[in-house]
């Protein structure tokens, strides 16, 4: 994971040729590495040199998850080819869960990807933030685009423990559809046995400003991986840089939220970029947590 003292590279853009420096394992070997990454959609119109032209931004996402390698990882936006992407930069060891938001393997994913030799999977489904939540394709709420959460139900090898982990893309137009999706991850994570639940996602919400984060923060369910931190190992980047240099200050749409039992160690928004190419519009967010 970034941090202040590893990489200035990541933390003070004045130096855009400066190396970013290894992450390095945690010490404790029963903390978990979660990272949540929106890498932006493939867009057939962009064309070479610009900012958002996949091909010309593979070699750094791959360079950042190889670099990083998260015990789990939440994708937002990922088409089918771009998941091949990722899984040719993890080790052949993570394993991944999750469809398409039209259904089977079309439209954008919202999956996890998962070390299998760190978590065992129990089960895992899908569901549709909509009043059809079993329906594939559905929007209900107010929002044009179809949004989904996928979630699996793990056991920790390390510790022995279970935990819930959910993956999620909110609505960027719709503050209805936003709330109501709130709404659905809390009757979700509150639904038969009380697990440690991880919540990662791109809510297109500002953290401590929506209403969205009321909802699942203000309401006790879920803690902020940023606020609850004991060290937070990057200043607070806004999470939307859209291709250009972090803003210390600006929105953090994207976060990592833990139920009250999970313990956080480290937060850190990254600022990873590859010869001057940012991988996404989004930064990645991290976090390590321990499950009490």
């Amino acid at each position: 994971m970034p941090s202040d003292t590893e990489s200035t590279a990541r933390t003070v853009l004045t130096e855009p040729d400066a190396d970013p420096g290894p992450a390095g394992p945690s010490a404790d070997p029963a903390a978990l590495s979660l990272m949540s990454f929106n890498i932006r959609c493939d867009i057939p119109a962009t064309l070479p040199g610009q900012a958002d032209y996949w091909p010309e931004r593979v070699p750094a996402l791959q360079a950042v998850l190889a670099e990083e390698l998260p015990e789990v990882l939440g994708i937002q936006e990922g088409l089918e080819h771009q998941l091949a992407v990722i899984e040719e930069a993890l080790p052949e060891h993570y394993r991944m869960i999750g469809h398409g938001r039209e259904g089977g393997s079309r439209g954008e994913h919202s999956c996890i990807f998962y070390d299998s030799r760190r978590l065992r999977l129990h089960e895992w489904d899908q569901f549709w933030l909509s009043d059809t939540p079993t329906v594939p394709g559905s929007a209900t709420w107010g929002n044009d685009v179809t949004r989904i959460a996928t979630w699996g139900r793990f056991e920790d090898n390390c510790t022995g423990r279970e935990l819930m982990v959910v993956n999620t893309h909110f609505d960027h137009e719709s503050e209805n559809a936003q709330l109501r999706s709130a709404e659905a991850i809390i009757e979700h994570a509150t639904r038969g046995p009380a697990l440690p639940t991880v919540l990662m996602g791109d809510f297109n919400a500002d953290a401590g400003a929506s209403g969205a984060y009321s909802t699942l923060v203000g309401s006790g369910a879920f803690r902020d991986s940023w606020t609850a931190a004991q060290q937070r190992l990057t200043p607070e980047y806004g999470t939307f840089p859209n291709y250009k240099d972090p803003v210390i200050g600006e929105s953090r749409i994207d976060w990592i939220a833990v139920t009250p039992d999970i313990q956080v160690a480290e937060a850190a928004v990254n600022t990873f970029r590859l010869d001057d190419r940012y991988p996404s519009d989004h930064a990645p967010i991290q976090a390590t947590v321990r499950i009490q």
